[in-house]
């Protein structure tokens, strides 16, 4: 048996991205770093509350804005902040009495990157859950 190299594909780039779900399996570290990410995405109040702080014109969302949308106490909204920031999927800044939120774009591209599969330019955006794929509006 020869003694090769093991190529891992899509790592043949200078930045040394990491590789997409479809050209290499995720190795252990890898796993274990990715899985606390998507368990915070895993919870609706948390993803709707990424996507208010990531669609927020100016970049930035106080969290006196973020917790009127739900019908959730104070510290429950807090918690799920802090989920979130944990993940490394948002930052947060105090100013006075309130705090202000922000996405951390670098943790979603790379989310974005792993879940992409290669050499796709046609990915299509997510359908809503009430219209079947390739529906017409």
């Amino acid at each position: 048996m020869s003694k090769q190299e093991l190529v891992v594909l899509g790592q043949d780039d200078a930045s040394g991205c990491c590789p997409t779900l479809l050209t290499a399996p995720l190795d252990e570290d890898q796993a274990a770093e990715l899985a606390p990410v998507f368990k915070a995405l895993g919870d609706p109040v948390r993803l709707r509350l990424l996507s208010m702080i990531a669609s927020q014109q100016g970049g930035e969302i106080c969290v006196c804005d973020l917790t009127p949308a739900f019908e959730l106490s104070q510290p429950t909204i807090s918690h799920h902040l802090k989920l979130l920031k944990q993940a490394g999927l948002i930052a947060s800044e105090r100013r006075g009495t309130w705090v202000y939120y922000r996405l951390l774009p670098q943790q979603t591209d790379k989310l974005a990157a792993i879940l992409t599969r290669p050499g796709n330019p046609d990915v299509q955006p997510l359908q809503p859950l009430d219209e079947p794929a390739g529906a017409a509006s």
